[in-house]
């Protein structure tokens, strides 16, 4: 599913690379069909949207599970569970998708995602029917969260690459996807709150809804996903490589595994500086959104719609940034990796909103604070996952492709473990960011001592004894 405009025949490194669509273009005479409607490209935003509605369900659902598992530490399990299993996999895929379809790998995957989202509908209302404590419910649904991840590193490692091997406006299409998967739900929880009650009727048909609609969209995904490679500018990109792959084996032959492992390794070498762009722009953002949100910041006037103000501004702006990319990127690759590490700045800037002059800990700043927070990660995300791919012969932009998302997802666990605790000041190390402090911590200014060993406290015994 997919092809690629760029069929350089050799790569080009982090350090000379300037403009990679001016540098790398097709070498063909057959004129590239149109894509009639931009049909491929909202196939390709809707394929975005859909592999992270999942784990979006999931998470949102939360209430849900802690109120029925009260003894579990839901979020930090879910969390750890995903973030593992989707990294196993996505590293035997970066070995192997030489060996498997990626057309394959995602229908795979959107199916596996469809058996993870019913398990949690199907079991509240054949076997938990709201009763607190069935923690058999609770194994179960860290199976289905498991499951899922194995779809996530399947669709979305398939996606990306099969994007990086076409013109770069079809992976925006699939980044901004992304972003508006958060925009949907962060809707969904607001009608949730406003429609329903916070009591066990009211979660259970938030939980249901979030899962009846997660389960539409990984339908529509199915659907269209077999459309789209039936599209003759899909055929069209898929010729490319296929002939690209013909003329890599007549010049070097059939590639012995060593040969592979060497070419893979050269791959990674070639993106690796914007593989770390993306780490970085991840650990910062997850270190502070939506855990300092969540808990840290307070409105007496927006009550406890404060976060989700703020969870529904972020995913906005991550949209917008997203979008932005269509119009235009920034290619000059030391220009965009540069400016993910600058993003380091957000630090010392929430701290401002929390301990420094009083018109900054306001809602106003607050939130302009947390929308350019995820307009930044929006667009140089867009920009750095556009970009890399190009900078690789066509015949290997789909592994580049996958590198990528595991670098991604090595971002995003990254961030969830190194949350920073911004009311308190210090440096949290952990999971579970809503729930859970644990293991130990690092301040930066307190009369306590740099380094505490805790364990593990419930997050609001942990606030009463260090306030």
């Amino acid at each position: 599913m997919g092809g690629t405009t760029t069929s350089p025949t050799t790569t080009t490194t982090v350090d000379d690379f300037e403009s990679p669509s001016l540098l790398l273009l097709p070498k063909t005479d057959t004129k590239t069909p149109q894509d009639s409607y931009h049909l491929a490209y909202i196939i390709y935003f809707i394929l975005g949207t859909g592999y992270l509605i999942p784990w979006n369900a999931f998470i949102t659902a939360v209430d849900y599970f802690s109120f029925l598992y009260p003894d579990a530490s839901v979020d930090r399990v879910f969390a750890v569970v995903y973030m593992i299993v989707g990294l196993i996999c996505l590293l035997f895929i970066v070995f192997f998708s030489h060996k498997s379809n990626a057309f394959v790998r995602i229908n795979v995957g959107l199916a596996l995602f469809i058996i993870s989202l019913l398990v949690v509908p199907v079991m509240d209302v054949t076997y938990i029917k709201g009763q607190v404590g069935v923690y058999t419910g609770f194994y179960v649904s860290v199976a289905a969260v498991a499951l899922s991840g194995i779809a996530d590193a399947l669709v979305q490692g398939g996606v990306i690459g099969a994007a990086g091997e076409m013109p770069e406006r079809y992976m925006q299409a699939v980044v901004a996807g992304t972003a508006a998967s958060g925009v949907l739900i962060s809707i969904l929880r607001i009608f949730t709150k406003a429609v329903y009650s916070q009591d066990e009727i009211g979660l259970r048909k938030s939980a249901n809804l979030y899962f009846i609609v997660s389960i539409v969209v990984m339908i529509i995904c199915i659907v269209l996903h077999n459309i789209a490679h039936r599209l003759p500018v899909i055929k069209h990109y898929n010729n490319l490589k296929i002939q690209a792959v013909n003329d890599e084996k007549e010049e070097n032959g059939v590639l012995s595994d060593a040969l592979r492992q060497s070419t893979l390794w050269d791959v990674v070498g070639t993106v690796k500086w914007y593989s770390l762009g993306i780490v970085m722009l991840y650990v910062v953002t997850l270190a502070i959104f939506p855990g300092y949100i969540t808990e840290d910041v307070h409105s007496e006037i927006l009550a406890d719609w404060y976060p989700i103000i703020l969870i529904t501004s972020y995913n906005v702006f991550d949209l917008v940034g997203k979008s932005l990319t269509s119009i235009y990127v920034i290619e000059n690759s030391k220009v965009a990796i540069g400016a993910s590490f600058a993003r380091l700045l957000f630090f010392p800037v929430y701290l401002a909103c929390l301990h420094g002059p009083m018109f900054l800990r306001t809602e106003i700043p607050v939130t302009i604070v947390t929308c350019l927070l995820g307009l930044t990660n929006g667009y140089l995300t867009s920009c750095l996952m556009m970009v890399a791919p190009k900078t690789v012969p066509l015949q290997h932009s789909e592994t580049a492709g996958i590198v990528l998302v595991l670098f991604l997802v090595v971002g995003l666990a990254s961030g969830s473990y190194y949350t920073c605790d911004f009311n308190h000041t210090r440096l949290v190390y952990g999971f579970g960011v809503n729930e859970i402090v644990f293991v130990y911590k690092i301040h930066f200014y307190s009369n306590q001592p740099p380094l505490s060993i805790l364990g593990e406290l419930p997050m609001e015994k942990y606030r009463s004894t260090n306030s």
